[in-house]
């Protein structure tokens, strides 16, 4: 049963133009999909050898209070943080930062401005339950192969996090969620994951039907609490599954997602008298801080 079916915000960023699955407000009031407070897709994007600016990297910024996951159909970038952590980003792999108390990061695209080719992907931000907003920070990469899959007649998907219909992922969240990557040719029939409370499918590419209702790409449709929910390929179709348990409320403001209002304040001070830090082997620029009037604070699921 369909909750809502809500047309993604589109904005730049990186460089690549994105579509904003998550979060959503088709009654006027912003709100996560479970946990997932931003869930962020990079259109595809075709670049000669030399064409994307150096400006157009992701520079040295600040995050608390959740978890981001890095995820790439196409393309490849490097991450690097505060914790040391140097990793090329590829198609199919999973990065899960758990940004906790606070970290800081950047993403570079060294390979495709020098090579050119394909950038496509996924930036997701999954808000981190209360008792663990505080929490260490840390990083975690999985391999393409170490990340379970599973295929019927017309359907091949991933389970990039979380757990759904017998599938665990190895990626080590904070609470209960699931988020797929899922192909379907034309025609076929999929359900979603009943399991979970709060519930959405994003198309990535293609169209479905649902309910009587076409749904195009760009659009998030979401389904009833714990209802049965299916969903058909009007033609070749890719999609994101994702959802979870409520979160709760937050409040959201630039790169800072906490159940508390001060602390964000205090993050913000943090970031702009230099206490955060940067990254070893990126610390030669960072993005500043934005004024207050550039930015509006938001509240999640008020």
């Amino acid at each position: 049963m369909i909750e809502s079916i809500w047309t993604g915000l589109r904005f730049p960023a990186g460089g690549f133009q994105n579509v904003m699955a998550a979060p959503v407000a088709p009654d006027g009031k912003m709100r996560t999909i479970g946990p997932f407070v931003a869930v962020a897709h990079a259109q595809p994007t075709s670049l000669a050898p030399g064409a994307l600016p150096l400006n157009d990297d992701v520079r040295p910024h600040p995050h608390i209070g959740i978890a981001t996951l890095s995820y790439l159909f196409n393309g490849t970038m490097i991450h690097r943080d505060t914790l040391g952590a140097i990793q090329v980003i590829e198609p199919g792999a999973v990065n899960w930062m758990v940004a906790g108390r606070g970290v800081v990061h950047s993403e570079r695209y060294e390979a495709l401005r020098r090579d050119g080719g394909m950038m496509h992907g996924l930036q997701i931000w999954v808000a981190l339950p209360e008792p663990h907003e505080e929490d260490e920070p840390s990083f975690h990469h999985f391999a393409a192969a170490e990340i379970p899959g599973f295929e019927g007649e017309g359907v091949r998907g991933r389970l990039l996090a979380g757990a759904a219909d017998g599938l665990v992922s190895p990626v080590s969240v904070r609470s209960p969620l699931y988020l797929q990557d899922v192909h379907l040719d034309e025609g076929v029939a999929f359900a979603v994951p009943k399991a979970h409370e709060e519930r959405a499918l994003y198309v990535i590419s293609g169209a479905l039907e649902c309910g009587g209702r076409s749904v195009e790409a760009g659009q998030t449709i979401m389904f009833a609490p714990r209802s049965d929910a299916g969903v058909k390929a009007l033609r070749a179709s890719h999609v994101l599954g994702f959802g979870g348990g409520p979160i709760g409320k937050r409040y959201l403001w630039w790169n800072f997602v906490n159940s508390a209002q001060d602390r964000i304040e205090a993050a913000k001070a943090s970031w702009r008298e230099g206490r955060f830090g940067l990254p070893t082997d990126d610390a030669r620029d960072f993005t500043p801080l934005p004024a207050d009037h550039e930015r509006p604070l938001l509240t999640l699921n008020a």
